[in-house]
């Protein structure tokens, strides 16, 4: 069954799940319409089924390579960004001011996903764009807005961000790149980075790279580090391209996958820059980019879930084996319509916590709340590990589902897992979020985290009359979460840290219950027997969760080296 983008799904969350009533209600959204936003998921989802989604496999197949110095892409992806481009998909949520749509970021996200699940390689791209656009809306000097950002958001050209070293991976502070003042505004870059996604393309004018590096004054560590933007070719004032700057596609990583996405050893060499913020803000400038991404690869995550999903359920359908009733295929099997429901229900669950976290970043860019951005903070953490953690675990599953079939890269379950599973490495590793949210994030007291936790409650509490066999369980699991809560904030971060990963998949959990409980309160029969089977096998993990979270550091830090050797 070929990929068909769940338009569906995200017109039923936005109307009914994850407030996005809210959003279009402000100033800033008010065009943010339902018509309008219909439009925009109905036209996102034919480009994604019928032009990106028949990129997928060839992507796979035929990788990016590197001849002589210059990157070529795989078979269709030039065509296949021409029509992200044209179609306005890089800047719908950038500053109209610039050529952006100004739409929220809730309705990129839905796109996002679509395209993620249609050709993950390629959604990469103008994904990592959409990262340096609102870098340079939120830090750049007027001047480097003027020339770049119309040609960002128009994808004349593209963006990347260069922050990763081979000595400096998440200790980035650790970075050796130098910046020199050429006396003239700008600097001469000097550094390798690696790992750096769609460093270079053979259909674009330009490529934008945003690097970190030291000034010569810059102190150790990361407040001593700077942002620059160094591009490929470097603009004319009346925005014509000038010169090539001295920076290079050294080589290209073999990868697991992503196959079709060229990731890039990159060299500087006296490469001419600008610096994009403060001297030594670069960290400030790059986590904004870095925080756009975090919610961007979370939807990647579960865009690849939903493709695997479908993908499984088609072959399960199909696949006739044993003497099951019915229609005699796999599907009436009971193990195997195990995987499927959790499958579905697991993509719904963290579908709509990424959803729920794009509408307090919207919420609190529409009116500036304080209540608003810690929650856009507090989420999205849980969005990005959670996020990406089911979309490994449900590509797996896929290739369970299908057999020995599954094995077998022909029948294309396979690509799913080796494309999705860097999401839970980059952008912050996800134990690196796990000690986000218990640490940076709980520096309130945990106030973010109990507001939340309240709402919960209260949705429950309303709903006990109606589905009282559901209620009960979301409303006990909640308050399971919120007394380990209260635990840890009171706990040192070494025990914090040692639990930090069970406490995220453990608030991950209720949230996936809050949210299948609202979704079975619509009165969708499909929807409840969904939310029924979520809530009574899945959300029960939490109890083991926040029990491992309780213990503490003391056993897990008494292994010595010797024991784990032994």
């Amino acid at each position: 069954m070929p990929y068909r983008s769940p338009a569906n799904e995200f017109r039923f969350l936005m109307d009914h799940v994850v407030g996005f009533d809210l959003v279009a209600a402000t100033d800033r959204y008010a065009e943010a319409t339902p018509d309008t936003c219909d439009a925009i998921i109905t036209e996102a989802a034919k480009l994604c089924d019928e032009v990106l989604a028949p990129l997928q496999r060839p992507g796979d197949m035929h990788p990016a390579r590197l001849e002589n110095g210059i990157v070529r892409t795989s078979p269709g992806f030039g065509d296949g960004f021409k029509a992200i481009a044209e179609g306005g998909w890089i800047g719908i949520s950038a500053d109209p001011e610039y050529g952006g749509m100004g739409l929220p970021l809730t309705l990129a996200t839905s796109v996002n996903d679509m395209m993620a699940g249609a050709c993950l390689s390629l959604q990469l791209n103008p994904l990592m764009c959409q990262g340096q656009i609102e870098a340079l809306e939120h830090h750049a000097s007027d001047a480097i807005k003027d020339t770049y950002l119309p040609k960002l958001i128009s994808g004349e050209w593209t963006g990347t961000m260069n922050l990763t070293e081979p000595q400096a991976g998440s200790d980035v502070g650790a970075l050796r790149s130098k910046a020199e003042p050429n006396g003239d505004g700008s600097y001469a870059i000097s550094g390798q980075k690696i790992y750096i996604s769609w460093a270079d393309n053979d259909f674009t004018e330009n490529v934008c790279h945003l690097v970190l590096a030291r000034l010569p004054d810059g102190v150790p560590g990361t407040k001593g580090i700077s942002l620059f933007m160094v591009p490929k070719f470097i603009p004319n004032e009346d925005g014509t391209l000038g010169d090539r700057n001295s920076l290079r596609v050294v080589s290209l990583e073999h990868k697991m996958g992503l196959h079709g996405s060229p990731t890039a050893v990159m060299e500087y060499d006296n490469a001419r820059g600008w610096l994009v913020g403060p001297e030594h803000g670069g960290m400030a400038a790059m986590f904004t980019m870095m925080n756009n991404a975090r919610v961007g690869v979370a939807t990647q995550g579960v865009g690849v879930a939903e493709a695997a999903y479908q993908h499984a359920l088609a072959y399960a359908m199909d696949r006739k084996q044993g003497r099951a009733g019915g229609s005699g295929a796999i599907v009436e099997h009971a193990d195997v319509r195990r995987m499927l429901a959790s499958m579905k229900a697991d993509t719904f669950a963290a579908r709509a916590i990424t959803m729920a976290n794009a509408v307090a970043i919207d919420m609190s860019n529409a009116t500036g709340d304080a209540g608003w951005k810690a929650r856009a903070a507090l989420l999205t953490p849980i969005s990005k590990a959670f996020g990406t953690d089911i979309g490994v675990e449900v590509a797996a599953t896929g290739i369970q589902a299908h057999g020995g079939m599954g094995f077998i890269e022909e029948t294309g379950a396979a690509q799913y897992a080796r494309d999705v599973r860097v999401a839970t490495i980059y952008e912050g590793t996800n134990g690196i979020q796990a000690m986000d949210l218990v640490a940076r994030k709980m520096m309130d007291g945990g106030d973010a985290a109990f507001a939340l936790l309240d709402e919960i409650e209260a949705a429950a509490e309303a709903a006990k009359d109606t589905l009282p066999d559901l209620v009960e369980p979301v409303w006990q699991a909640c308050e399971s979460l919120r007394e380990t809560t209260e635990w840890l904030v009171g706990q040192d971060m070494d025990d914090r840290f040692a639990g930090a990963v069970p406490y995220l998949r453990a608030f991950a959990r209720v949230l996936g219950g809050h949210y299948h409980l609202t979704a079975a309160l619509q009165g969708d029969e499909s929807r409840k027997r969904l939310a029924t089977f979520y809530i009574k096998r899945l959300l029960p993990e939490h109890a083991g969760l926040l029990a491992h979270v309780r213990e503490g550091a003391d056993d897990l830090m008494a292994l010595s080296v010797d024991d784990l050797v032994a």
